[in-house]
């Protein structure tokens, strides 16, 4: 959470638990229109995935019609334009006596205001591959094959448009009907409907029994089984939530639901996105109104009685795709035009998100998580002063010696910490963990416990517990499964609009022989370097909104790798020197590893740099070509003035690879310097444990070799 410095403390916890369409739509227009936002109000959204699919895109995305980005809402970027915190878990329940959303692997998340826009899922029998949720369902349709055969039981609008999108993709289709007709709403649009599949070569079995064989499932939908089980009331049938015509909750006005999961009772509309598109400026209102003037009635939403209804056939003609037009009993196509109609609609829609904060300037914010570190020019410099009898001991190690168990172990100690990188405090306060902790493992300790900072927004009292809670459940998130404690701390209220910010002070031990310093590097050495490279600039991208969500999704799943695991490992095969990368980059980090070999035989070392051997994450070298880099890249390039010195690069690098070489790093790898015969052993070893961006990228030398 982060505040302007001139907006009031927050006082109120808005929860939406779910993105779709609704809870999009709400985004956007508090992303144009900010003062109508619900004032003094933190507002998370929860999701399962970083983004959400537009339903009336996706046949044409299974058709092949149409990309994926074509066809999803960056929820990630959108909360972060809207001033909303993102949290990424599933949902798995809800107490509504201590008002908690339930989150798998988590702390629930407290709300005084809940808005449920979760989608739904199939209703079908066991054996067939269910259409929702829609991720695991697109994942099958990439791994069928032209011309297989796939029988889809259904016989809606939903189950008609998908087999002509899979004909259209090269696949053979039967529907199987439970009764003998099609339900798309009236006489004339079944019998049209059944031409349309007749002529894509679509078989139709009707009066199928439920127990036959089927490959899909798109026999309908409901609601998540959790909202029955929380108490919620719901329809029997299809466990949707029911709703007064203000979409508040029957008997619970804290609670809102839209979209699929939610169902006006004296309105009933069949589950689609249409409605779910049209109830967005009602909801925004109430949740306003609810929040910022409770006790006041809040305004019926009265949604018209049917809808349009657009089918396309999946372009399986050589012509091109054409779309049929229903409105209850009048039906008019296929054609072309009326599909050009409906991607005119579409594109319409999909543009309303992603021209928002598309201008395509350079983030004028300073990059978060390590890359918000003090430049190298000025820390030396204030240390230099500091001390300044000091005859150039060399860096600092990544870890301070403490002292000496009775057992003769070494304890070691250190700390770090940074402005929160993401608006998930629990995600956040794990990352940070990780980081802080790489600095034991890059001495060669295991951690036994560690000691939190922790900086909260100001805000009402019920906030702030709520995200101490959630900051410090993540960081035993980390220190739990290590046999670590979280054994004290302090907090700190942020002032004049400070946001939350986390420190670690880490603890742990180590036997003598396994203490790795930064140095002395040795003639004969290979450098390691366990993990890829470019967290700074994808982040950097992605506060502009240049990074696409899936480059940001990989990071963070490769971020949160534990790397415990690799003091065992190196220590295996020999490790004699090691260092993580993190905000000075890997050519800063290396030249401490440099400078830290400082004995006279190692006076003329040279290090033999691969760049082309360096694993960099999904779409950094991209975002670098383009010109994107954190804000602390320019002055970590001081340190290419080494490649004209101690390091010398192996083959000339382009400008992209330069630039990796001095990008700042969150959760950054291990780089370790082993003897070279030792070192595809301990390769093998690493991937085989997972590690499998690790990659050998450097000798070292002496300059007569």
């Amino acid at each position: 959470m982060r505040l302007a410095v001139d907006q009031p403390p927050p006082q109120h916890q808005l929860v939406l638990a779910g993105g779709g369409h609704s809870h999009a739509l709400l985004l956007r227009r508090w992303c144009m229109r900010p003062e109508q936002r619900p004032a003094a109000t933190a507002i998370t959204l929860v999701n399962r995935h970083s983004t959400a699919f537009y339903s009336g895109r996706v046949p044409a995305l299974v058709a092949g019609l149409l990309a994926p980005e074509d066809c999803t809402i960056d929820l990630r970027r959108l909360c972060g334009l809207a001033g909303v915190s993102f949290v990424q878990a599933e949902i798995i329940g809800l107490d509504l006596k201590r008002q908690d959303l339930g989150l798998a692997g988590r702390p629930a998340l407290r709300w005084d205001r809940l808005s449920l826009d979760l989608g739904a899922v199939t209703a079908h029998r066991a054996g067939a591959m269910p259409v929702k949720p829609l991720e695991p369902f697109l994942v099958w349709v990439q791994q069928r094959q032209a011309g297989e055969m796939v029988r889809i039981r259904g016989g809606g609008a939903a189950a008609v448009e998908l087999a002509l999108a899979l004909r259209g993709r090269g696949l053979t289709c039967r529907l199987l009907l439970r009764g003998t007709t099609l339900q798309l709403g009236s006489a004339a649009a079944n019998r049209r409907g059944e031409q349309v599949l007749a002529e894509a070569g679509i078989v139709l079995e009707r009066q199928v029994p439920e127990a036959a064989q089927a490959d899909l499932a798109c026999t309908g939908s409901r609601a998540p089984s959790w909202l029955a089980r929380s108490g919620l009331p719901v329809e029997p049938t299809s466990g949707r939530v029911l709703t007064e015509a203000s979409l508040a909750v029957l008997g619970h006005p804290r609670v809102f639901a839209s979209g699929d999961c939610g169902l006006i009772a004296t309105a009933p509309r069949p589950a689609s996105g249409v409605w779910a598109v049209r109830a967005a400026p009602r909801l925004a209102s109430n949740l306003r109104r609810s929040l910022e003037q409770p006790g006041r009635p809040l305004q019926a939403w009265r949604p018209q009685g049917r809808a349009l209804q657009l089918l396309g056939d999946g372009g399986w003609q050589p012509t091109g795709p054409r779309a049929l037009a229903s409105w209850g009993p009048w039906v008019l196509g296929p054609s072309r035009w009326l599909w050009h109609w409906k991607e005119r609609i579409d594109r319409r829609f999909m543009a309303g998100f992603l021209e928002l904060g598309s201008e395509g300037r350079r983030p004028a914010m300073a990059c978060r998580g390590c890359a918000a570190k003090l430049a190298a020019a000025p820390l030396a410099a204030a240390l230099a002063r500091l001390n300044p009898q000091a005859t150039g001991p060399g860096p600092a190690e990544d870890a301070a010696l403490l002292g000496t168990t009775a057992e003769g172990q070494l304890l070691l100690q250190s700390v770090d910490g940074f402005p929160a990188l993401l608006s998930d405090p629990w995600l956040n306060a794990r990352l940070t963990t990780l980081h802080a902790c790489s600095d034991l493992w890059a001495s060669g300790a295991q951690v036994d416990s560690a000691q939190a900072l922790v900086t909260v927004p100001a805000a009402a009292a019920g906030l702030q517990e709520e995200l101490l809670l959630q900051t410090l459940a993540g960081v035993r998130s980390v220190l739990d499964p290590l046999g670590a404690r979280l054994i004290g701390g302090h907090t700190l209220e942020g002032r004049d609009g400070a946001g939350l910010a986390l420190a670690l002070t880490v603890n742990g031990r180590t036997p003598p022989e396994r203490h790795w310093p930064k140095g002395p590097l040795r003639p004969g050495d290979a450098l390691l370097l366990c993990g890829p490279l470019g967290t700074g600039v994808l982040f950097a991208a992605a506060m502009a909104g240049a990074a696409p969500p899936s480059w940001i999704e990989g990071a963070l799943e490769r971020m949160q790798h534990c790397q415990a695991p690799l003091v065992e490992l190196l220590a295996a095969h020999g490790c004699s020197a090691c260092t993580d990368i993190t905000g000075f980059g890997l050519l800063g980090h290396l030249g401490e590893m440099v400078a830290s070999s400082v004995s006279p035989e190692a006076l003329e070392l040279r290090v033999i740099l691969d760049a082309d051997a360096i694993r960099a994450l999904p779409g950094a070298l991209e975002l670098l070509e383009q010109g994107w880099a954190s804000t602390l890249a320019p002055s970590n390039g001081q340190a290419l003035a080494l490649l004209e010195g101690p390091i010398q690069l192996r083959r000339s690098a382009g400008s992209p690879l330069r630039a990796l070489l001095i990008d700042p790093q969150t959760c950054g790898p291990l780089l370790a310097a082993l003897r070279a015969e030792r070192a595809e052993a301990a390769l093998e070893a690493l991937r085989g444990a997972g590690f499998h961006d690790a990659a050998l990228i450097a000798q070292v030398a002496t300059t007569m070799s």
